[in-house]
């Protein structure tokens, strides 16, 4: 999160992390949407997931590391793009769930948020492109842009399929990390519904930034978990 500030201690109870090698979020007891390129970086396929996690380093009562019993990529994933870059992790047991840990409610509409919208988003990722990693939770808030003015040859040229989403950058930006954004529709501490989106690789210095989606991959997501 470039340009952000860190987050409300468990504000983002759906939020989790690793020994930060993507962030994900908590989607049911047992599951966990990331995305699908966070696989090329697990050494000899091993993942694990923290859940109750704000500081990295110190200790929390909620902390608890899970193993994962088995990973589903998305079956139209590539290691060369991010469409399609989605990834559901099985979790060996159901988490234990309370006030830092709870999954995150789905947007039971499919459909593009709105542009102009403010969207909310959180991870533990590098924090400028310098490449500092903080040890709290980061989050910033930026405004969707419309899927035509980010496809332009100035931005991404075509390359944000239906699948994806963008928000404006301009300094603010998430970088390495999995994208969760929620739409504010009734002020920061009461989110509405959730703008679903997965990893990018890497932080943009363009104004319009393209984030990997799953706008019409719900029916993956909900029958794989």
């Amino acid at each position: 999160i470039v340009g952000g500030r860190r987050a409300r201690p468990h504000a983002w109870p759906f939020m989790l992390n690793g020994a930060h090698l993507c962030g994900g979020v908590l989607v049911a007891e047992q599951w966990v949407l990331s995305a699908a390129h966070c696989l090329e970086d697990a050494a000899g396929g091993k993942v694990q997931v923290l859940l109750g996690a704000h500081s990295l380093s110190q200790p929390e009562p909620s902390k608890r590391l899970y193993d994962v019993l088995r990973a589903v990529p998305h079956p139209d994933s590539q290691p060369d793009t991010i469409d399609h870059d989605l990834l559901l992790l099985q979790l060996s047991e159901k988490a234990t769930l309370g006030p830092a840990v709870r999954p995150l409610p789905w947007q039971r509409v499919d459909r593009d948020v709105a542009p102009g919208t403010l969207c909310d988003v959180a991870g533990w990722g590098i924090v400028n492109h310098a490449g500092r990693r903080p040890d709290s939770l980061q989050h910033v808030l930026l405004p969707v842009l419309d899927r035509a003015t980010c496809n332009r040859r100035t931005h991404h040229d075509g390359a944000i399929t239906e699948r994806m989403m963008c928000a404006e950058s301009n300094r603010r930006d998430s970088c390495k990390v999995s994208l969760h954004a929620w739409e504010e529709t009734r002020g920061p501490q009461a989110p509405g519904r959730a703008c679903r989106g997965s990893g990018k690789r890497g932080a943009s210095r363009n104004r319009a930034q393209g984030r990997g989606g799953a706008r019409r991959g719900g029916n993956w997501n909900r029958g794989g978990a």
